[in-house]
């Protein structure tokens, strides 16, 4: 199967390890970044939310503007906008990019983050909710004819988009979470499912409830699965290992006395399974199987994509091969120095997987090609 390289579309130069050394959005260094990321081979980027940041899509729609290649992946909040209003912004930034468009729909996993943006629904309805949006959403998107609506959440009538995507029948939705919620939602309506980056076998653990998912959702397909990762490269293992404790030292450089990395996020007791999860996982060990190293992620109390990979190119090439072969066909990779370590990424590492992976689809044909003479 086709295996796809997911980056960061970031808005600035700050990170975990340093802050920014500009505005919150730095026009020219997204430009830069997103040019990188398509010109050293990766397949798109994510513009992320966040209650007090630059507004994505409209990041997004910059950058589509300017390049011809990089698709989009959109992070969306439900409780920011009404469904069909939100349908509309999408198809508008999927004419704009061309069909280059996913969107990535976040329940939240902060009841703190929520509230800041008036989001006062508890967990449990908020997935309720974000599964009636995304049925919503993909409605507005195929039908030809106005419709009404009545659910828990949303109620309106006669309403149909004379703005269409261009992809037929509709833009791809992502989908991402570790709870039962997460996984029920995102199995039922989900054609990407997002993982942060576990041990090989909690992922494959994983994989298998969002299966479950989809099967009990009376699905006859299941999402597609992408996990995530910071990868730490260097030269020799040796380089990449000195290069990785001193990233952590910067993180906890940054959090000393108990300072938030960002407004998201806090360092202790996050509510979301998923950081629980992160946490759980670095409680048992700094090291699992062939490359995956869990300080970074203990450092910043689990936030987000926080897991690393570290060695060489090709040592964190065959770890990512590892969950390629679990059945993971997206790899998301966000360095510490996002515009140099996406194009050393994009240069020593993408390359690599590539390769191997055509290697083991050409093999898996030869075998079908056996079995059917």
């Amino acid at each position: 199967m086709p295996v796809e390289f997911l980056g960061i579309g970031g808005t600035n130069d700050g990170s975990e390890t340093h802050p920014r050394s500009g505005g919150v959005f730095d026009k020219d260094y997204t430009l830069r970044l997103a040019r990188a990321h398509e010109e050293f081979g990766w397949d798109r980027v994510l513009f992320a939310y966040g209650s007090s940041g630059p507004d994505p899509a409209q990041a997004a729609a910059y950058v589509a503007s300017k390049l011809d290649k990089l698709q989009i992946l959109l992070a969306h909040r439900p409780n920011v906008s009404y469904p069909t209003f939100a349908a509309k912004t999408f198809a508008t930034l999927d004419q704009l990019s061309d069909g280059r468009l996913t969107v990535h729909f976040i329940t939240g996993g902060s009841d703190h983050e929520q509230q800041r943006e008036g989001d006062y629904l508890t967990k449990d309805e908020r997935y309720s909710r974000t599964r009636e949006y995304i049925q919503i959403v993909k409605r507005a998107w195929t039908s030809e004819e106005p419709f009404d609506h009545e659910g828990e959440h949303y109620r309106f009538a006669d309403f149909v988009l004379d703005v269409r995507p261009v992809q037929q029948p509709r833009p791809g939705v992502s989908f991402g979470g570790s709870s039962p919620a997460a996984y029920a939602a995102g199995g039922a309506e989900a054609d990407i499912f997002c993982l942060w980056g576990e041990p090989l076998a909690q992922t494959a653990e994983q994989i298998e409830s969002v299966k479950a998912a989809a099967k009990a959702a009376g699905r006859s397909d299941v999402p597609r699965i992408q996990v995530a990762f910071r990868p730490i490269i260097a030269p020799t293992e040796e380089l990449a290992w000195e290069k990785a404790h001193r990233t952590v030292d910067a993180i906890k450089s940054r959090t000393s006395g108990g300072k938030q990395l960002t407004r998201r996020h806090s360092l202790t007791n996050p509510e979301n399974t998923g950081s629980q999860r992160l946490l759980a996982v670095a409680a048992e060990g700094e090291r699992f199987d062939r490359a995956l190293w869990t300080p970074t992620a203990a450092a910043t109390g689990g936030a987000g994509n926080s897991n690393a990979l570290v060695g060489t190119p090709e040592t964190v090439a065959q770890a990512l091969l590892d969950y390629y072969d679990l059945g993971v066909d997206i790899l998301s990779a966000r360095g510490y120095d996002m515009l140099g370590d996406t194009i050393d990424f994009g240069r020593h590492v993408i390359p690599i997987v590539r390769e191997e992976v055509a290697k083991r689809d050409a093999a898996s044909a030869r075998e079908v090609l056996a079995v059917d003479g």
